[in-house]
């Protein structure tokens, strides 16, 4: 699978993960977005479906186990190169998922890993739509929480 100048796009899955009123968001450790913070995800496996993706990725990149529940966005990353040609484009999908076990470690394409609260939200350096993925996430768990 070529990630660079692909022939067609790529499907991604990232997990939004909420536990304890903080959700986590990652530190890339390699291109594409090197350095930026997002929620841990990354690209789909032949033969593997979204939700068991996500948790693999997840696992993979923060040593924790988690069930991937419903979807909270699916949106396009696409980044063109300085002569406009399509370097890098993914088909993204966002999952909310529960947190059920291991210890928070940084691992795999993960530079760090860190829980925030909402509030630290809009002083984050998050990359594209992730605040407002977090943010869904946080008001879908305040609207259950309400309900219940």
């Amino acid at each position: 699978m070529q990630r660079e100048y692909p022939d067609r796009p790529l499907v991604g899955v990232g997990g939004v993960i909420l536990h304890e009123g903080r959700a986590l968001i990652v530190q890339r450790g390699k291109p594409p977005r090197q350095g930026e913070w997002t929620v841990p995800g990354g690209m789909l496996e032949i033969g593997e479906t979204l939700r068991s993706g996500v948790q693999r990725e997840v696992l993979e990149e923060t040593g924790l186990v988690v069930t991937a529940g419903e979807v909270l966005d699916v949106f396009d990353s696409i980044h063109r190169d300085p002569e406009g040609r399509t370097q890098y484009h993914y088909v993204l999908v966002d999952f909310l998922c529960t947190w059920v076990s291991g210890e928070l470690q940084a691992a795999s394409d993960v530079a760090q890993a860190r829980w925030i609260t909402r509030e630290e939200l809009d002083s984050m350096p998050l990359i594209g739509f992730t605040a407002q993925v977090i943010r869904k996430a946080f008001s879908l768990e305040q609207d259950n929480y309400k309900r219940h």
